[in-house]
Parts: C-alpha cells; structure tokens; sequence
C-alpha cells in the first residue's frame, strides 16, 4: 500500500531468483534460457526491485545455455541500472559458476564447491561390445566429418582431434567471461582457468568469489531490516507437482546426479 501513497518511503524490495540443477537446453527442471526468460524478466520489471539476487547451486551444464542466461541477466542489470549479487549454495561449477559471474557480486557458504572453469565432453565407446554380439553397424554419410565419433565405432585420431580443438575454443570463451566480469579481482599469479575446483575461502584469495555469507543476512545489512524479498522461479507443471515422471526426465535425473557427484556432492 505504501507505494500508492505520496511522500511514504516504500520499503526496498529484493528480486530473486533461483538457479538450481543442471543446465541444459531439455529435460524437466533443467536450467535453460526458454524457461528462464520470462522470470528473469518479470524480478528486474516488476516493482523497481533495489537488487537482483541469484540463489545458485548447479554443476553446469551447456556452454550455450550458460551463455545465454548470464547474457540475459547483464542486459537487463545494465538496461534498467540494477545491481545484482549471486548467492552460492552447494555448488557453483563450470557453468553453474558462468551462471554466478553475471552478478557483480559473488558470495557463497564456507563450504560452497566454486570454480571449475573448464570445458568436458564425456561419452562411451560400445563397439567391442557389439562385436562380441555378433551386431553390425551400418552408417552411410555425405561428407567426411559426419559421423564424427560415433560411439558405436572404433575412436578416430583425427576425431578426437577435432573435438579437443572445439572444446579449447569453449573453454577461451568461458575464460574471456570470467576475466570481464571479474576484471582486476583476480589472482594475477596462477592459473584459475585449468578446471580446478576451490573452496570458499580459497575462491576469496583467488578472486572468484568477494566474500563468505548468506542471502537473507546479507540483504538485511545491506538494504536494512524491512528489505521484503521476492522470490522467482519456473513454475512446476502439472506432471512435477503430481510427482510423474516420464522416460526422458529420469534420464535427466540420472544426468544430473552425476554431474553433481562430481564434486562430492
């Protein structure tokens, strides 16, 4: 009611927005930028909002998808001047830590998994299993590099080759994010870009991140003890909230899973 009445400070209103689970261009509950966009949208329209907070806990996912939602999130902060902090839960690695360089500040638990900068390709080689069953594969293509490692085949040098030199091209994209959005933070006396992972306080030493604390604590001392904040996300359809699963989600899951038991999690 106070925002209708003249000359009545309103309180400050916080937008936030919840990052959470893998990030990929399809499967229920991934992180991508089709389902992200309208959120993103409404917390930096809605209400003059004092700050945008990320709430991020992911261990990455598309390079493309990363891309295009922390690409969303800088032009809407710089569009409608809003400043935005990134709160990290469990994890922000590999893309989950693209994700939380789009804040202009990074702040994460003692115990927060940070950093993994770097680009994967994981696969199986299923081949020698089909031999051994007596199963033939037949692929027919137009153009040399179509079947590029075809898991159903024996792996080619000049495949792997070429896969590593799109992976690097990735990773100097990844790199050049990182070193914008944390231009003059970083430790200028190693190498943070070899996929290494760090804790929280270590993060702070090599610029990664500016500080350890949580969301709720931080928006109080920041924008005082009346800060309301007001959350955003995807909304569940009617298969989540009923709790049905199909083939492709569990699939997801699964994905999901191992992405983060990489980091122990």
């Amino acid at each position: 009611m106070k925002q209708w009445l003249p000359f009545i400070k309103s309180d400050p209103t916080v937008a936030v927005i919840r990052l959470s689970g893998a990030i990929g261009s399809s499967g229920r509950g991934a992180l991508n930028d089709a389902t992200l966009a309208p959120v993103i949208e409404k917390a930096f329209s809605k209400g003059k909002p004092a700050a945008v907070a990320l709430e991020v806990n992911s261990p990455g996912g598309s390079p493309v998808q990363s891309s295009l939602i922390g690409a969303r999130i800088r032009r809407l902060a710089e569009e409608k001047e809003i400043p935005v902090i990134a709160f990290v839960e469990d994890v922000a690695a590999s893309g989950g830590y693209w994700l939380a360089a789009a804040a202009d500040e990074i702040y994460a638990d003692a115990s927060s998994v940070v950093g993994s900068i770097g680009v994967i390709s994981a696969s199986f080689g299923l081949h020698e299993l089909m031999e051994k069953n007596g199963v033939e594969r037949r692929v027919y293509t137009a153009g040399n590099s179509k079947s590029m490692l075809d898991p159903f085949r024996p792996e080619k040098a000049e495949d792997v080759a070429r896969l590593k030199e799109l992976l690097e091209d990735i990773h100097v994209n990844f790199k050049e994010h990182v070193a914008s959005r944390r231009l003059g933070k970083l430790a200028e006396d190693r190498d943070l870009f070899t996929g290494e992972i760090w804790l929280a306080r270590k993060a702070i030493e090599v610029g990664l991140i500016d500080g350890i604390d949580h969301l709720k604590p931080h928006l109080t001392k920041r924008f005082g003890k009346k800060v309301k904040l007001r959350r955003y996300g995807a909304k569940k359809g009617m298969l989540d909230r009923f709790g049905a699963r199909i083939v492709g989600d569990v699939l997801h899951g699964v994905e999901e899973r191992a992405q983060f038991a990489r980091f122990g999690l």
